[in-house]
């Protein structure tokens, strides 16, 4: 089975929030290695925001805060850093480790990009030979 998401946001949007919000918004939304990683580059941090929607709509799921719920993953508990030869890898855990294990998510791949004031991420899971679940709506 294949599970795929994408997503799209405007780098502006992201600015906005981090210039009211301050670290606030940064800390809630991503890991302390995701922070060290961008080093408060907009375009990273939304690059990296489009990825945590991307991996969640593959999973099926919704996002929201700190918490988790049945149908929802807390924006930390999907964190794209980097491997060692520099490509972007996703490290899942809470509920969304839960809900991949749940699908039997064996991998998940991720490419990102930004430009034009867009910036971008799509994400494709492989799962084992399990059957497909029904999606919680």
């Amino acid at each position: 089975m294949i599970y795929t998401g994408i997503d799209i946001v405007e780098i502006a949007r992201i600015k906005r929030a981090v210039e009211r919000w301050g670290d606030r918004f940064v800390q809630r939304i991503y890991s302390p290695a995701e922070i060290a990683l961008c080093a408060g580059r907009i375009e990273s941090l939304a690059a990296r925001w489009a990825a945590k929607e991307a991996v969640a709509k593959l999973l099926g799921v919704g996002m929201h805060g700190p918490g988790s719920s049945a149908h929802s993953v807390a924006f930390r508990n999907i964190e794209t850093l980097t491997d060692d030869d520099g490509r972007p890898a996703v490290t899942l855990s809470g509920a969304a480790l839960a809900r991949a294990r749940e699908l039997r998510i064996d991998s998940i791949c991720i490419s990102l990009s930004h430009n034009h004031g867009l910036a971008i991420a799509v994400a494709v899971a492989s799962a084992s030979g399990a059957a497909r679940k029904r999606m919680p709506w």
